[in-house]
């Protein structure tokens, strides 16, 4: 997912790879979420129980998802690989990077500018 035209390839579904990577993963956490679920432990940092934490399907989430869908289908860039491609030397990387950054601080403003409430929460809460 650090080269864009592997990604391009899978959302034209031209290259299916990325489906076997995405769903590997997913299998993986939730096996590991179910196990840590039954075992009784607490999280390390935290100290809570391990859990999920449902959250309500609105507005915000939808909105979401369909600005990381265009984001991700504009450029191709998977916003986790986009560090792990620096590593390689892909230095126009940057400015991917640069956007991403500029995206959650425009999205922090703006949600306290709209709503006066703070984007920031509490760990240990």
């Amino acid at each position: 997912m650090a080269r864009p035209e592997v990604v391009l390839d899978f959302l034209q579904f031209e290259d299916l790879g990325l489906l076997l990577v995405m769903g590997g993963a997913a299998t993986v956490t939730a096996v590991t979420i179910t196990l840590a679920v039954r075992s009784g432990r607490r999280a390390p940092l935290t100290g809570r129980q391990y859990g999920r934490r449902l959250k309500s399907f609105d507005r915000n989430v939808l909105t979401g998802g369909a600005v990381f869908g265009v984001g991700w289908g504009l450029s191709g860039i998977c916003p986790g690989a986009a560090y792990a491609s620096l590593g390689v030397g892909n230095l126009p990387i940057l400015w991917a990077i640069g956007g991403m950054f500029a995206g959650a601080y425009l999205q922090g403003w703006l949600r306290t500018a709209l709503t006066g409430t703070s984007t920031t929460s509490e760990v240990g809460t």
